[in-house]
């Protein structure tokens, strides 16, 4: 037999053997595809499941902040109000000081340091002693009592009296 002839007698053979071969090759490459696509699936699975997890965790460590910045922001918003209110409360004692002092210009200002000395000399007991306040109004003493009737004084014991109705200033 000649080559060309065994050749030509295995042709069929070598293209069974070579459809064989291609179609191995075909599963071969198939199978390799859905095993790429399934582990390519599992991993984005996986990757969304940590982010799933990391994105919990972050909440439940940001949650304490959260709160402790809302707490701090509650405690500055409290602290400037109160500093507010503080403000316009010495603004308001420093108003009512100054009306006060103007009192020292008006024409009854004898008689109200009459009245104040009268009231002094009765609170202090026997023996006490009046003098005139440098700001305004009078001061008695005794032994052992001090009575302020000074301008200023006054002034604040009836701002102090007014507490309630300064408070009111605050409401909403």
């Amino acid at each position: 037999m000649t080559a060309i002839a065994a050749a030509t007698a295995l042709a069929p053979t070598r293209a069974r053997m070579m459809r064989d071969a291609a179609d191995q090759a075909a599963r071969i490459l198939a199978d390799a595809r859905r095993e790429a696509n399934a582990i390519t699936a599992q991993a984005r699975r996986e990757a969304e499941r940590t982010v799933s997890l990391a994105r919990a965790a972050g909440r439940a460590q940001a949650m304490p902040q959260a709160a402790a910045v809302c707490r701090q922001a509650r405690s500055d918003a409290r602290a400037a109000v109160l500093s507010a209110q503080r403000e316009t409360y010495d603004e308001l004692r420093a108003r009512v000081r100054a009306a006060v002092d103007g009192l020292r210009s008006e024409p009854g200002y004898d008689r109200l340091l009459d009245a104040l000395a009268r009231v002094a000399l009765q609170e202090a007991g026997p023996g006490a002693k009046v003098t005139a306040s440098e700001g305004g109004g009078v001061v008695a003493r005794s032994r052992g009592v001090l009575v302020d009737c000074s301008l200023t004084r006054l002034a604040d014991l009836a701002l102090d009296a007014l507490d309630g109705e300064v408070r009111e200033l605050w409401a909403p």
